[in-house]
């Protein structure tokens, strides 16, 4: 070839590749992009987050925070009217003149604040001292007395969790029960002493432990009666159980972290042997079973709801109702115990093909003892309902909810009315994941929507549940906070979130859409993030995060967020990131969360793809052929599926602590979503196992102290892939767990220059530093 031409050609080479590298990025670019992080744009918010603290009465104080800094509001639910809690221009003048300093009334230096019982009185704690001030007379005084009333009923089955360190208190707060060496003791909280009520505990075989797997606790797991007589709790079997180990890394030999931890498929898990233990004069009531699997019809950890599971008191403490879970969730027996014998009769039971599960957030199950009745939730109509049982004869009375919505959350049930108020997805056509308030009668009449407004409704209700408070809104509409009494009239509209500061900054909402799923079929939801400044004539490469479930989903709260992770962060640095709702995920019907059931490999990838094609036919401005993915833990499974399942669609992926093979993490996840591993082909699941078929460019990161996954889940995709001759990146953390704590911010940064590198095709700034800060208006809270 002619020389002076196959320089030019080479030249022009040159030219061409520097042409589609582009112009690098800056620390400016990053500082941009770093602009709509949560830590920047919440504090631009105002009059967004309204938490009730409830005083007697159904009254009730909130914090609201305004662009000057915070207000402290009071709700009188008996006069129906809102104030200011007190003068904040007085307090602040009062605490500047009794202390010699200046203070803003908009930016008081409250570390801890609290209200008298008649709310005439604001307690506070400042950094010297703790003072009272009378907001009648606008009096402040150093005050050191002053005990914070305790409020009945204030936090459902949770408020007896309180008392010192890991001990759950009882409903007369009088006494508190804790485990000591295996062993379950109770406190006589006004003298101290301590009584040692069982003999029998030792390691790995003791009482009201909840230690294995990945979500453990040192609280005991147990539920008091309502007459603070008795305790309903377990002696947990797990002598047989295989243990996991995690060594640190330090300077010298390192530490071993030793705990049980099955994997499915094992044949030893643990199994908890219920008991019901008389506190007065000690005595331990075997219940006449055989053990259960250490399981529960919410999740994987029996004490998700805050306390034991799926157990019941009766008003006068002398029946227990509770569920029994198969270990591989399929079957539910609903059990009721003597509490003086321990006999036990089997009520009823269902089984289902693939896995029972009792709701979302809540167990949706209640035993009523005084009409002999039993509230159930069941899919078995294809949707999450409630039915009512005859707690005597084991049948159905009757169905009470019905239709194609799904009851997600039982939050109050009034059986002096017999009417149930639940939380429902589904109802409102926009998007079948926004929440409303609803009730309905015992036999499925007066059903009635109490929260009518459009949007995602966050409620909490009042501890005599005659109140509740509604906040709604939307992904891409801000928050509205209103009062209602519990047939659903307005009492008092209490805020409306302000987001004009946050808009002028340059903020845009994000875009929410529909899709249809792989089937062709089923609609699909998701949220679409693009550069605030796009140009609609370029094209942009795609992000997909992604969290793939079944037990939750990429998208999570469906209600306003000014940020949603990085995702508007990535979008600026030149991406157009999708966060799609695959199917086999919770909160619509049956066979939408069952589509993968036996498969989790499946990761709603096929749903990803054809969504985003979908996409891309209406926003020209997507480039698929630049397709990136991310997630973490199971979205860290899922992204390195992609990789290896669809490597000519996706091109670049960053897996955060992935359970790359579920033999190889917590026994109830796949035994419930993949069944018993006698009847399931995780090896065909496995990452491993698709390691070679990787093309794109894929960076894996974990935490080599993860209790939750395992590190060698990563382990064993870099074995394989190492084997298969494939070039991969890798971050580890040497000490960290399933999240990466302090290294989190490191581990975004690092993501950014990943995909801006390999996707986006230009470089990043060398090592820029995320300056991660807490919203100014919260100083000294």
């Amino acid at each position: 070839m002619n020389k002076i031409l196959f320089t030019a050609m080479a030249f022009a080479s040159v030219l061409a590749a520097n042409a589609q590298q582009g112009k690098p990025l800056t620390a400016a670019d990053y500082a941009r992009a770093e602009s709509f992080l949560s830590y920047n744009t919440a504090p631009l918010v105002d009059n967004a987050d309204v938490r009730p603290n409830w005083l007697p009465g159904d009254s009730f104080w909130y914090r609201t925070l305004t662009a000057k800094g915070s207000q402290f509001v009071l709700v009188d639910a008996a006069k129906k009217i809102r104030t200011a809690a007190f003068d904040h221009e007085k307090l602040a003048a009062a605490l500047s003149t009794a202390t010699g300093q200046k203070y803003d009334a908009a930016m008081l230096p409250f570390q801890s604040i609290s209200f008298s019982a008649d709310g005439k009185a604001v307690i506070f704690q400042t950094d010297a001292k703790q003072w009272k001030y009378d907001v009648k007379t606008n009096q402040l005084s150093a005050d050191t007395s002053y005990v914070r009333p305790a409020i009945a009923g204030g936090a459902g089955r949770r408020q007896f969790r309180g008392g010192a360190g890991n001990e759950v208190l009882s409903p007369d707060s009088k006494r508190a029960a804790y485990i000591k060496d295996n062993n379950l003791w109770v406190r006589d909280v006004k003298t101290g002493i301590r009584t040692q009520l069982t003999t029998d505990g030792v390691k790995d075989f003791g009482y009201a432990t909840d230690n294995a797997g990945w979500e453990t606790s040192d609280r005991a797991t147990l539920e008091w009666s309502p007459d603070s007589r008795k305790i309903a709790t377990y002696k947990q079997d797990q002598r047989n159980v295989s243990d996991m180990y995690l060594v640190t890394t330090n300077v010298g030999k390192p530490t071993l972290k030793a705990w049980k931890y099955p994997f499915p498929g094992d044949k030893e898990i643990p199994t908890i042997q219920r008991v019901i233990i008389n506190v007065d004069t000690p005595k331990v009531i075997v219940l006449q079973i055989p053990a259960d699997p250490h399981r529960a019809t919410l999740s994987d950890n029996i004490s998700s709801s805050g306390t034991f599971d799926d157990v019941n008191w009766n008003g006068n403490a002398t029946k227990l109702a509770f569920v029994s879970t198969s270990r591989d969730h399929k079957n539910e027996k609903f059990r009721i115990a003597d509490a003086a014998t321990g006999a036990v009769r089997e009520v009823f039971e269902e089984t289902v093909p693939t896995q029972y599960e009792s709701g979302w957030g809540s167990i949706n199950w209640k035993y009523l003892d005084k009409s002999n009745e039993i509230i159930w939730f069941s899919e078995r109509d294809n949707w999450g309902h409630l039915y009512l049982y005859d707690a005597a004869t084991g049948k159905v009375k009757n169905q009470i909810t019905k239709g194609n919505f799904v009851v997600t959350r039982m939050i109050n049930v009034d059986e002096k009315a017999r009417m149930i108020y639940f939380i429902a997805d589904g109802l409102e056509a926009e998007n079948p994941y926004f929440s409303q308030l609803c009730k309905i009668g015992f036999d499925g009449n007066h059903f009635a929507v109490l929260t009518p407004e459009a949007g995602n409704h966050n409620v909490t209700l009042s501890p005599s549940k005659n109140y509740f408070v509604d906040s709604y809104s939307k992904p891409d509409v801000a928050p509205v906070t209103v009062f209602r009494d519990m047939n659903g009239k307005l009492i008092a509209d209490l805020e409306k979130a302000d987001i004009s500061r946050l808009v002028a900054a340059g903020w845009k909402p994000v875009t929410p859409f529909s899709v249809k799923a792989h089937d062709g079929t089923t609609d699909i939801y998701g949220l679409i993030f693009t550069p605030t400044n796009i140009d609609p004539a370029k094209k942009y490469p795609v992000i997909d995060y992604i969290y793939p479930g079944p037990q939750g989903g990429s998208v999570g709260s469906w209600s306003f967020a000014p940020s949603r992770g990085d995702n508007q962060a990535l979008a600026e640095l030149g991406f157009v990131v999708i966060v799609l709702e695959g199917t086999s995920n919770p909160l619509r019907s049956k066979s939408f969360h069952d589509m993968s059931y036996g498969n989790m490999a499946e990761n709603t990838l096929p749903d990803q793809i054809t969504g985003i094609r979908q996409l891309s036919q209406k926003y020209a401005y997507m480039d698929t052929t630049k397709v990136g993915i991310w997630g973490h833990s199971g979205g860290g499974f899922a992204t390195a599926a992609a990789m290896f399942r669809y490597p000519d669609f996706f091109k670049v992926g960053i897996s955060e602590s992935g359970n790359h093979d579920n033999r190889n993490y917590e026994d109830d996840w796949g035994e419930r979503y993949d069944g018993l591993a006698a009847n399931s082909n995780y090896d065909a699941q496995a990452n491993e196992n698709y390691a070679k078929n990787l093309k794109g460019k894929l960076m894996l990161a974990h935490g080599l102290m993860d209790n939750n996954v395992p590190p060698q889940n990563t382990l064993l995709v870099i074995d394989a892939l190492e084997k298969a001759n494939k070039d991969y990146d890798l971050v580890v953390f040497p000490n960290s767990p399933h999240g990466y704590g302090n290294f989190s911010p490191y581990m975004m940064r690092r993501r950014w220059d990943y995909f801006v590198k390999n996707l986006l095709g230009v470089d990043p700034p060398k090592e820029y530093q995320l300056k991660m800060k807490a919203d100014p208006r919260n100083a000294g809270m």
